[in-house]
């Protein structure tokens, strides 16, 4: 091997470990900054019913962090009203910097997917028939989310939490800020439906995906 071949070897694995590192200071750098985290949404990522937080294990990374910079730039969680997002917002500002909400969201996605058990009883035909005609299209066919389209994985998530963003969105407490691109679309979809009733038949069939063994 010639010094020039040499050189380029040395660069090259250079290059190879310093790439390895900054993963690994990364991934540190999010386990650390979970902590703030884990003590709404859980050591697993799967979400507390009792403190009102959402499975958040598993989600795509640029979904999450849209999201955090949503809160953070008060895209989200400013509207009157809309109190666990305005605890969200101040929480989402303690991140310090992007860099931060990457780490975190990293972190956060890399978790294996997992979710909470409260069951919802609907008309499974109904909610099916329901969920391809005004969500499935985005949301994917199961619920898994799609990331090419910026849609978030709905399967294996809380029912509370569902129902309260949907009906968030009708009310105009999300989707409402003119930058918020993609929370406007979902504020329009959500009034396609016309009752209660059509979003629980709609979640009864995301939870029998989720119990029929197919993972998002």
């Amino acid at each position: 091997m010639n010094q020039h071949t040499a050189l380029k070897t040395a660069i090259l694995l250079s290059a190879v470990w310093l790439s390895f590192a900054i993963s690994a200071e990364g991934e540190v750098t999010g386990q650390a900054l979970y902590t703030s985290c884990a003590s709404c949404h859980g050591q697993a990522g799967s979400g507390l019913s009792a403190m009102n937080a959402p499975s958040i294990a598993g989600m795509t990374s640029d979904y999450l962090s849209r999201q955090l910079k949503n809160f953070k730039n008060g895209l989200r969680g400013s509207e009157t009203g809309d109190t666990l997002g305005a605890q969200m917002k101040a929480m989402a500002g303690t991140l310090a910097n992007d860099q931060a909400i990457a780490d975190v969201s990293s972190y956060i996605s890399a978790m294996p997917i997992t979710g909470q058990s409260v069951q919802i009883i609907g008309d499974l035909r109904r909610g099916n028939n329901l969920y391809q005609g005004n969500c499935g299209s985005c949301h994917g066919g199961k619920g898994e989310g799609n990331p090419q389209l910026n849609t978030p994985r709905l399967a294996h998530q809380d029912v509370t939490y569902l129902i309260r963003q949907f009906n968030n969105f009708k009310a105009g407490l999300r989707g409402n800020h003119p930058q918020d691109r993609f929370g406007r679309q979902m504020k329009m979809m959500a009034n396609m439906l016309n009752s209660p009733q059509d979003l629980q038949d709609i979640i009864a069939y995301l939870q029998a995906q989720n119990s029929s063994g197919n993972k998002p």
